[in-house]
């Protein structure tokens, strides 16, 4: 058991038959009633992001979840596979558990987050930033830097993101894989 205090981003907590993980939360101690905390709450199986507010020091169901490294395989028909580095256990999970998984390419270690208790798999968390390969980008306009405007690039992954005018095909950029967002260039 945990209470309000104990609160933190990323904490997975059993709240409605389900399991969450708190976004973001917020003290609040108005002048006048009792204190209490403003949450965002994610269910791991739909996705789906709730407000809730529970009054401050509510006893609430702390879920043990670990968060394991595996490496990432190749995609089959059932789904994708995956390998855990020591015990080389191969596991499949399939693609609505991976948020964005245009984004693996063979051999990134990835974080499979477990139910404890359960050994279910909740989700796969994929590195914050990957590098990739353009593949294909218009030219951009020599002299058009005044402004800060962006072109389509198509990744090595067939993915379409949007980079600034200066890259070109056949450059390696980092991208975020929260966002879908460029980030730099890398040498």
């Amino acid at each position: 058991m945990a209470t309000t205090a104990d609160f933190r981003n990323g904490m997975v907590i059993e709240y409605n038959n389900g399991l969450y993980t708190i976004v973001q939360f917020q003290h609040v101690k108005p002048g006048k009633g009792p204190a209490f905390v403003r949450t965002k709450l994610k269910n791991i199986s739909t996705g789906r992001v709730i407000d809730n507010t529970f009054t401050a020091g509510v006893k609430v169901n702390a879920a043990r979840v670990e968060r394991r490294p595996y490496q990432y395989l190749y995609k089959d028909d059932i789904g994708y596979i995956f390998m855990h580095n020591e015990t080389f256990e191969q596991i499949t999970v399939i693609e609505s558990m991976i948020d964005n998984p245009e984004f693996l390419k063979e051999g990134d270690i990835c974080e499979i987050v477990v139910h404890a208790e359960t050994e279910n798999i909740l989700n796969v968390d994929l590195p914050q930033f990957v590098v990739m390969e353009v593949t294909y980008t218009e030219p951009g306009l020599r002299g058009d830097t005044a402004t800060n405007t962006l072109k389509p690039a198509t990744i090595e992954s067939g993915t379409t993101i949007m980079v600034p005018l200066f890259v070109e095909s056949g450059e390696k950029i980092k991208v975020d894989t929260r966002d879908k967002s460029y980030v730099e260039r890398v040498k």
